[in-house]
């Protein structure tokens, strides 16, 4: 039988050997940068970053949009920030807009509403099918219609009282 030993500098080398191999490298942080290289970091006067491993993603940066000067005839566009005014011919046009477009809503939603009463038909629709055999499925198809018939009335009260907030034409 032959056994195997191995040498007392092998046992001492593989520890080190293995702790090595996962070793970072020190990670200095420069506010928001980071390096691994030790001079970079003496000369930014960056801090050593302590504990596990750090992961860093770069982002994409924005690119910077020119000022474009409004062309003659055409409104200015409104600031997103809400800090400065939009004209009164602006405002009036998205004002119809939003008006024309809730408008249009409410249409389809009273239109919604009508189709929702009629097949509701005061809580008696007619039994389809199987219904007749089996009543539970009519009155779960009952309050399927019912429920669809307060949605759609909810819908119109909603659409309703936005036009409202929009004040008088």
């Amino acid at each position: 039988m032959h056994r195997f030993f191995p040498s007392a500098s092998l046992i001492v080398a593989l520890p080190l050997l293995i702790a090595s191999a996962h070793a970072q490298d020190r990670i200095y942080r420069c506010g928001n940068e980071y390096t691994n290289n030790p001079q970079v970091a003496k000369q930014k006067g960056c801090t050593l970053m302590d504990g596990g491993n750090i992961t860093i993603i770069e982002g994409t940066k924005p690119a910077a949009k020119p000022a474009a000067a409004p062309t003659a005839g055409a409104p200015a566009a409104a600031p997103r920030n809400g800090g400065e005014r939009v004209d009164n011919a602006a405002q009036r046009a998205r004002d119809s807009d939003a008006r024309a477009i809730l408008e249009a809503e409410l249409r389809k939603a009273e239109e919604r509403l009508a189709e929702a009463k009629k097949a509701y038909a005061n809580g008696e629709p007619e039994k389809q099918g199987i219904e007749s055999r089996n009543y539970q499925r009519y009155l779960d198809r009952v309050a399927e219609l019912k429920a669809a018939v307060t949605r759609a009335e909810n819908d119109v009260a909603g659409i309703k009282r936005e036009l409202d907030r929009l004040g008088p034409r």
